[in-house]
């Protein structure tokens, strides 16, 4: 019989906000499980929180493939908690020196816009 160990983060009332599945190196699993803090406290709408969580990813394990997801929804949290879309447009530029070719760098892309970036149109 074979089976693949799966990790559930859930929130207080027992929605699911992040998973993952199988083995993984201990760098990627703590990333992992990070990351499904910080989606936790960005549903709560603790965007601090959320972002500061994210941050942590980026930060300690760069390398991991939980950090180009954890860069965008950080500048996503950012922007929630101030309103201000240069958090957006700054987080499109960090995508510009790293994680270039993820997903996650396309997804920000569309923040690279002299608004985001916080000059006039």
């Amino acid at each position: 019989m074979q089976w693949t160990p799966t990790l559930l983060i859930l929130d207080p009332e027992g929605t699911q906000r992040h998973r993952f599945e199988g083995y993984l190196p201990a760098d990627e699993f703590l990333a992992q499980l990070h990351i499904g803090l910080a989606h936790a406290a960005f549903s709560r709408k603790q965007w601090e929180e959320a972002e500061r969580r994210y941050r942590q990813v980026v930060e300690q394990f760069p390398t991991t493939e939980a950090a180009p997801e954890a860069l965008y929804w950080s500048g996503v949290a950012k922007y929630k908690a101030s309103g201000n879309p240069v958090a957006l447009g700054e987080t499109a530029q960090r995508f510009k020196q790293s994680y270039t070719e993820s997903a996650w760098a396309k997804k920000a892309s569309v923040w690279a816009t002299d608004r985001a970036a916080g000059r006039p149109a």
